[in-house]
């Protein structure tokens, strides 16, 4: 029991090493702009390449290039963010430093290769294990920023981005040695007659979590233009991203414990789906109240009103753990990598149009593009209801 919990940690500490060094870019914004000799339009499409790259993670999950072992696989997740750190400060073209931060999204491929781990090792504890490993992502973001600070004090930019490549690998060395390596197989479409992209199911299970990315990926960016236009200070757009990374971060455990609770009483597949679909419909729910105490908010620029709503929004965190458990609890084991890589690819297709769309609307409307963030929860759970009366791909 202690060693599976020791995996669950050590996945963990790998997540927030692997997503901390990603937010070196944010941090020395001043000295990258100054270097490059950019504008602030030309900055963002860094972030934008970021974004779009965690949505084509999946599209590679599906390759054999995550196939064998598990520690290799991880290995070469980790590669995709490391080795791009260490080579942006080498470069001297812009347009190279946002291709190679395309690159950088594709390490998101942890999440589901994590998946795949926890659901050898666990069964009514998957929820729990995977929103602890989650959590990652966002302690990544909190206490990346926070050292980042602190290193560039020290260091040149340039100095700072080779020494976190470096501390990837570190920490990636440290896991290898400690977990146990397994074999990951994908089978061929409709190989042992299930091709997961022709079930319905694998399509409305999909969009269920992709609400909770639409927002996630936009609400940050959004805050952030909103705020400065209000006259909020560098200061409090900070504290208000800070909130909310944090409390994505403990709505991931504690949502992903409430999965726990939910699942052990019943540990068959159709139990187990059962308290997904309950632990994402009570995420969204909480998220919702939050997003309308933050709309009203944003359009009064009540800034103390604004942090405390984030608070409730981080909620939407709370639907990861349940949904990256749910391909171990639906589909034949043999095809859960493939599975996990495509609900993956769907859901995370928000990455994609999201921040996009929601800035065109706030173009022409601040009070629309609020309103359309504030409906995705719902959004989401008439998704779920609607999911909840499909049969499982592991009941045919």
């Amino acid at each position: 029991m202690k060693k599976r919990w020791d995996l669950v940690i050590l996945d963990t500490i790998l997540m927030t090493a692997g997503f901390a060094t990603l937010t070196f870019m944010g941090v020395a914004k001043p000295d990258i702009i100054k270097h490059f000799g950019i504008s602030d339009s030309a900055y963002e499409l860094q972030h934008i390449a970021y974004v779009f790259g965690l949505f084509i993670a999946f599209l590679i999950g599906h390759t054999k290039l995550y196939e064998g072992s598990f520690k290799k696989s991880v290995g070469i997740a980790i590669s995709w963010a490391a080795i791009p750190q260490m080579l942006i400060p080498l470069t001297t073209n812009w347009n190279i430093v946002v291709f190679l931060r395309f690159i950088q999204g594709f390490v998101v491929g942890l999440v589901p290769l994590f998946s795949t781990q926890i659901a050898r090792y666990f069964l009514a504890e998957r929820p729990f294990a995977k929103g602890i490993i989650l959590s990652g992502i966002f302690w990544g973001g909190v206490f990346g920023s926070m050292s980042a600070r602190y290193l560039l004090g020290y260091v040149s930019w340039r100095t700072g981005f080779i020494l976190t490549g470096l501390i990837m690998y570190i920490v990636y060395a440290l896991w290898f040695f400690l977990v146990e390596d397994f074999e990951i197989r994908h089978p061929k479409a409709g190989e042992g007659g299930i091709n997961v992209w022709k079930l319905p199911f694998t399509w409305v299970l999909g969009f269920t979590f992709f609400p909770a990315l639409w927002v996630i990926f936009t609400i940050i960016g959004f805050s952030t233009r909103l705020g400065y236009s209000m006259g909020w200070t560098k200061e409090h757009v900070a504290n208000l991203a800070t909130t909310l990374s944090i409390s994505k971060a403990l709505w991931s455990i504690g949502f992903g414990y409430l999965g726990y609770i939910l699942s052990k009483k019943n540990t068959d597949p159709r139990g187990l789906f059962n308290a997904i679909v309950k632990v994402m419909i009570i995420a969204y729910a909480t998220a919702f109240v939050g997003m309308i105490i933050y709309s009203k908010a944003m359009l009064s620029g009540n800034y103390s009103l604004a942090l405390a709503s984030v608070i409730l929004v981080g909620a939407l965190q709370g639907t990861g753990p349940a949904f990256w458990t749910s391909a171990p609890a639906t589909y034949p084991e043999s095809v859960v990598p493939r599975a996990n890589f495509a609900l993956g690819l769907i859901s995370n297709s928000a990455n994609a149009i999201a921040p996009t769309l929601t800035d065109i609307l706030a173009r022409h409307s601040e009070t629309l593009a609020l309103a359309e963030l504030t409906l995705m929860p719902i959004v989401g759970i008439i998704t779920l209801i609607t999911v909840s009366r499909m049969k499982l791909p592991v009941e045919e």
